[in-house]
């Protein structure tokens, strides 16, 4: 299965644990990283290539820190740019169907405070309901995502996890089984 991890994260240099996470999937040739800040500062998106990308691969992997309960505002500008009519959805938009698509988020927040009744309340989950039903719109399978919460408690060990946590997580996961 052929793997796209689509990294938004505007200031990717300055976090430890995106960064960790790009060098960890680099290290694997089924899994391709393309980074949306890097290959867009302009915010000029190339429609054609990223949907070249999409046609290209069997999952697809949203991968940002997680901003204002949202994504980071390029990644929301490439779904709005990218995920077009008659390409994604509608009568001729089958280019999409049958892919899998899902998220890995990093939060500043613990885990408690994403729960019901904590800080946030809501749960990630929930925060992420528009990707899930995005996936759904565009005839993708929706997979269960993949979070690190408190990204201030920053050791070597807990960055070495997570890396390889997270790429278990991409090769692994299976998508929700709608009922």
């Amino acid at each position: 299965m052929k793997t796209l991890v689509i990294v938004a994260h505007p200031n990717i240099e300055g976090s430890s644990w995106n960064k960790s996470w790009v060098k960890e999937l680099q290290k694997h040739d089924d899994i391709t990283i393309h980074e949306l800040y890097k290959s867009y500062p302009d915010e000029n998106i190339d429609v054609s290539k990223e949907q070249q990308l999409i046609e290209s691969h069997d999952r697809i992997i949203f991968q940002f820190p997680l901003y204002w309960y949202s994504t980071p505002s390029l990644l929301k500008k490439w779904f709005d740019s990218v995920l077009q009519y008659g390409w994604a959805f509608g009568p001729d938009g089958t280019k999409t169907a049958g892919k899998e698509i899902g998220v890995a988020i990093s939060t500043f927040g613990t885990a408690e405070s994403y729960q019901a009744n904590g800080f946030n309340r809501f749960t990630l989950q929930e925060i992420l309901r528009p990707i899930e039903a995005l996936a759904h719109f565009i005839s993708a399978s929706y997979l269960p995502h993949f979070s690190l919460n408190d990204t201030t408690d920053v050791t070597e060990e807990r960055l070495v996890k997570s890396s390889l946590d997270y790429v278990q997580h991409i090769k692994t996961v299976k998508p929700f089984v709608v009922k």
